[in-house]
């Protein structure tokens, strides 16, 4: 669904969680040290019944500061990037389209996962963290704007209005309902998974993929105005 229109200045902004990576990070972590209680918390998220910042904060309170270097351990082990994504990174580099990781993970697991690709640290945007204390503890260096009330952690649609540029075309990337308020703003669409339920129940067009050299076919269509 949605077919592409003559654009001059293409972006693109990349959820991680479940999108570049194959699984949600967060999710991931929750259910290898996380206690029963995260489940329900997670429900809470997903069905929206409290925010994404809510939410999160919550998760990682649950969590002890000293497993954070088993936690990244286990994530650098155990996470399987979704195929073609170094490709589309080399296309976008080679067009001079520009590129941000979009993200409500944390710093602590981004960066290390991210940092064999080639991407500056200013193409990341992502939360933070405090683990000085006993247990971790999330911080918001994205928040919302005055136009955005949703409580979102790393706000999405902020970061967007933020870079965006007048002459922009706005891409989305994502899978979830935390992608879905910057689905919102978006040009264009690429959605699987929960966001792809939402899109449609929202009559948002979007484009299904399943890997990014999907989404690398589609992005080579589009007519650029140089």
């Amino acid at each position: 669904m949605g077919v592409f229109k003559t654009v001059t200045k293409p972006v693109i902004y990349c959820d991680f969680d479940g999108t570049i990576t194959e699984s949600d990070n967060i999710v991931a972590l929750m259910e290898k040290f996380g206690p029963n209680d995260a489940e329900a918390i997670k429900e809470q998220i997903l069905s929206q019944s409290i925010s994404i910042k809510e939410g999160v904060g919550q998760l990682f309170r649950l969590i002890k500061s000293n497993k954070k270097p088993e936690m990244v351990s286990y994530l650098l082990d155990t996470v399987k990037v979704r195929p073609g994504f170094q490709e589309l990174l080399h296309y976008c580099k080679q067009e001079s389209i520009r590129f941000y990781v979009v993200s409500g993970g944390i710093d602590f697991f981004v960066y290390p996962l991210l940092a064999r690709f080639d991407l500056e640290e200013e193409q990341i945007y992502c939360n933070g963290h405090d683990a000085e204390g006993p247990v971790i503890e999330i911080t918001w260096p994205y928040p919302c704007d005055t136009d955005c009330h949703n409580e979102c952690g790393c706000c999405k649609p902020s970061i967007i209005r933020t870079i965006s540029e007048a002459e922009d075309f706005n891409i989305v990337i994502g899978d979830s309902v935390t992608d879905f308020e910057a689905a919102k703003k978006a040009d264009h669409v690429f959605a699987r998974a929960r966001l792809e339920e939402e899109c449609q129940k929202q009559d948002i067009p979007y484009t299904t993929f399943s890997d990014f050299f999907d989404i690398l076919n589609h992005i080579k269509k589009l007519e650029v105005i140089r």
